[in-house]
């Protein structure tokens, strides 16, 4: 007679390393509170709110399991150093979220958006990830493997990457970008084992949103446009990254995974 294993099921990332970019608020928090209770120690980045970011190390284990780092991310050698600083914390990384980004609240005709602001966007959604990917990819190839799997990447795109988004050609320009190049590494790296994939989030309930969401007549837009009838919270776009990154997720890469409430049904 067989018996069956009753213990349950976990999302477990015990005795692995994170990195994740952008995680002092919003779905970078969540995903670093998340993975801090799958196991993992976790290393994220931030750019300006300090406060927030040494809060939420500290309640996720402090030092010895998490840390927040200070880095701006612009340019391909900003990336390059903060994945230098992540593995002189922890030692290693086994899974890289890359979910920093910009998206400019006012919108912006083509033909009035400045260079300025066309560069800027390149360089924090586009530029910085392709710099950390790369020396994530060289970080964790030279490290020992004991496992079939090398290590997992996420990028963190959007439905506007997908559909497009009139008035923010930058921002759906970039998060187009990241599922092609999640394709393109993919195909370059899963022998490696090295699994890239891609999580595009909808409008989320966040501090970046709070203002567009509050405004009751373009939130009842926005939301019209979601068949599941609301802003996704946090936790639901964090989840589907931490099962990206667990053994589950093993024979899954160049996957764009849509967490969008049923507002687009694309790769």
């Amino acid at each position: 007679m067989n018996h069956v294993d009753e213990s349950g099921v976990t999302l477990s990332l015990a005795g692995k390393v994170a990195l994740i970019t952008g995680g002092s608020r919003g779905i970078g928090a969540a995903t670093v509170r998340l993975f801090r209770k799958a196991g993992a120690k976790v290393a994220f980045s931030y750019r300006s709110a300090e406060r927030q970011a040494e809060e939420l190390a500290a309640t996720c284990g402090g030092p010895d399991a998490c840390r927040a780092i200070r880095q701006p991310l612009a340019t391909p050698e900003d990336g390059h150093s903060l994945v230098l600083q992540a593995v002189d914390a922890f030692g290693r990384i086994d899974c890289a979220v890359l979910n920093h980004g910009v998206w400019p609240p006012h919108d912006a005709p083509i033909s009035s958006m400045t260079t300025e602001q066309w560069r800027s966007t390149m360089g924090i959604n586009l530029d910085s990830v392709f710099g950390v990917i790369r020396a994530t990819v060289e970080q964790m190839r030279s490290q020992p493997q004991n496992e079939p799997i090398r290590g997992h990447i996420v990028i963190i795109s959007s439905t506007a990457g997908q559909r497009g988004e009139a008035f923010h050609v930058d921002y759906a320009a970039t998060k187009g970008a990241l599922i092609s190049l999640t394709k393109s590494l993919s195909s370059e790296l899963i022998r490696d084992g090295i699994h890239c994939n891609c999580v595009a989030p909808g409008w989320v309930t966040t501090e970046a949103t709070a203002e567009v969401l509050s405004d009751p007549v373009v939130s009842s837009q926005l939301i019209g446009l979601i068949p599941k009838g609301r802003p996704a919270h946090v936790d639901e776009i964090a989840a589907p990254i931490l099962f990206l990154c667990t053994h589950h997720a093993g024979f899954i890469s160049g996957e764009v995974l849509n967490v969008n409430g049923g507002a687009v049904l694309i790769g």
